[in-house]
This record gives C-alpha cells, structure tokens and sequence, in this order.
C-alpha cells in the first residue's frame, strides 16, 4: 500500500497497489465467507487460505490445471511464512491438498506442477500416487539468482505435466512453437533449407522440446513485474496455456500468487479462477487482470510465435 510503498528508480515498473487502488480493487475479490455462502464464480480472484474453500470450489470444473506450491524452502512471503522440512513432511504438506485439487479437473484435463531440484522428487511422488498419468517433465533455464561459494548455482526449474486421461487430452504443438535463429544456414539449389531468410536474421521454427531456455525471469523494467518473491514469467504460462487449452477453457491456479496464470490466461482469451490466501498479492492480480483489459502483450510471444531470448523480442 501507499505507506509501505519502496522509493523506486524512475525507470522502475515494478507493479504496485496504492491505497486509493486497494478500496477499488477490493470488491473485486471473493472471500472465504463468500464461498461459505455458495458464491463461486470464473474470472475471480479468490482470497482465502486454499484448505478452507476448495470442497466449495465445483468438481471437473476446469480444462487446465497450473499448480505453484511453496517449494520446499523457507520462505518469506510478505507475512505468510513457509518453513522448510524434510522429504516426509513435504510430501504430507503435499496430500494435504494435491488430491483434492485433482478432482477439480475434467476428465480430459491437463495439469502442470512447479518445482525445484529440492522438491521435484516429491512432486512426482505424489503424481504417480494420483489419479493422473505422468507425461513428461519440463525443466527451463531461471538464469536470475544468486551465485554459491560452495555449491552449483541453482539455475533450473521443473514442471511436470501430468493429464486425466492418457488417450484423451488437448495438445496443441502448432501454438507452442519457437523462432530460434540460424547460425550455419544451410541451403539446397541456393534456396534455405528449413529456415527463413528476414531483415532481422536467419530464423528456423521449431517444435520446443522439455528444456526451455528463452525464458526471463521478470525484473524491474518488465511491466508484468511485482514484488513477489517467486513470481512466474508471463511467458512461461503463456507456453503452458496454449500447449494445454482452447481459448474459452478454464484455468485453475491454487497458489495463484500475484496472479500470472489468471492474467495469461485473460490475455489469451481463456476464463480464470485462482485461489490465493495473502491479500496483499490478490490486489496485486487484480490489478494486473485491469491492465490487462487494454494490453494483452505477453514479452517474449509474438504474432503466435515463441521468440528467444535476446533475438529481436525479448524473451
């Protein structure tokens, strides 16, 4: 709010909320008593502690599941505080609720769920206790973080990808495909082959594989940027949304955060639900999802194409 508000650099365009904003943005969000009293509704941020209001969320409501949890590291996050703990417990924190979130699903829906190198052996633990068919994993580069003196710098992060049903699911690999450009072009007859010559370079279009590096994390100059701690590139859900969905599906984040799959999915022309328990981040999305009614750009995506990092569009 305006009295906690940082002194930024005037370049800085890092999202914030004033007071005058929050009175305005408040109506917007659906609390736990709302839900007690069988309010539920698409394209609503939902404020409340996920525990408390997911059996009043409706089952097999959603096309697309995004799930991410608090990884198993001790976090800050602007008062709601997450405390590491061994393989076991994460694991129990993990049942407490992934079970449940599951069967929000549709019978032919996807389902995406982030982790670190720390939790990601717990997350498929839990996967391959579900109902859900593990498809793949997909690691992408977070190339922003702090360096070790003793250790590897942590620079990766996974996602699994999980569906109801093996036989049945939506996947669009045409609307997910990535520009990357040529550096040894190769011809036949003179003429390319399998790449484009343009005035910005020689670029191919490729299918993407599971390891993503044209992936930025966002910062200070990026408009999509706030100050969550573990905040999601646009970008990245953008991948995830339209691998996975058709535009008019639903997308259900649990651990919404300061909103980027609700937005993405705005922006796309997908409806939303997302459940997030500090308020302070709902205000956060609920202002992202306003700007959103005017500027659907997503950094790094382009005239249906994924571009990569530093190759004309920032990735």
């Amino acid at each position: 709010m305006e009295k906690e508000k940082r002194k930024r650099a005037g370049r800085n365009r890092t999202l914030s909320v004033s007071d005058a904003e929050a009175k305005q943005l408040t109506p917007l969000l659906l609390t736990s008593a709302d839900m007690e009293q069988g309010r539920f509704e698409l394209d609503r941020v939902i404020c409340a502690d996920l525990l408390a209001v997911i059996d009043r969320v409706p089952d097999g409501f959603a096309d697309l599941i995004i799930i991410d949890p608090p990884y198993n590291l001790t976090k800050d996050f602007h008062g709601v505080r997450f405390g590491a703990r061994d393989n076991r417990s994460y694991i129990d924190y993990l049942e407490s609720w992934f079970y449940k979130v599951c069967e929000k699903l549709k019978p032919d829906g996807s389902l995406y769920l982030c982790g670190d190198w720390k939790s990601t052996a717990a997350l498929q633990t839990v996967l391959e206790r579900s109902p859900l068919t593990v498809l793949n994993r997909i690691t992408w580069q977070r190339e922003k973080g702090r360096g070790a003196k003793n250790n590897w710098k942590n620079g990766m992060e996974d996602i699994w990808f999980a569906v109801k049903n093996a036989r049945d699911y939506h996947f669009d690999i045409d609307a997910v495909k990535v520009r990357r450009r040529v550096r040894a072009p190769y011809r036949v007859d003179g003429q390319p082959k399998d790449w484009e010559a343009t005035e910005e370079g020689n670029f191919r279009i490729t299918c993407p594989s599971n390891f993503w590096d044209d992936i930025s994390i966002p910062f200070w100059s990026m408009p999509e940027n706030t100050d969550h701690p573990t905040q999601k590139p646009e970008k990245l859900y953008a991948k995830l949304i339209l691998a996975s969905s058709q535009e008019g599906d639903v997308v259900f984040d649990p651990f919404m955060g300061s909103g980027t799959a609700a937005v993405v999915a705005k922006k796309l022309n997908r409806r939303f639900c997302g459940i997030e328990v500090n308020r302070e981040y709902c205000l956060w999305a609920a202002k992202r999802l306003a700007l959103a009614e005017d500027d659907n750009s997503i950094q790094g995506y382009r005239d249906g194409i994924f571009w990569e990092r530093n190759s004309g569009m920032m990735g």
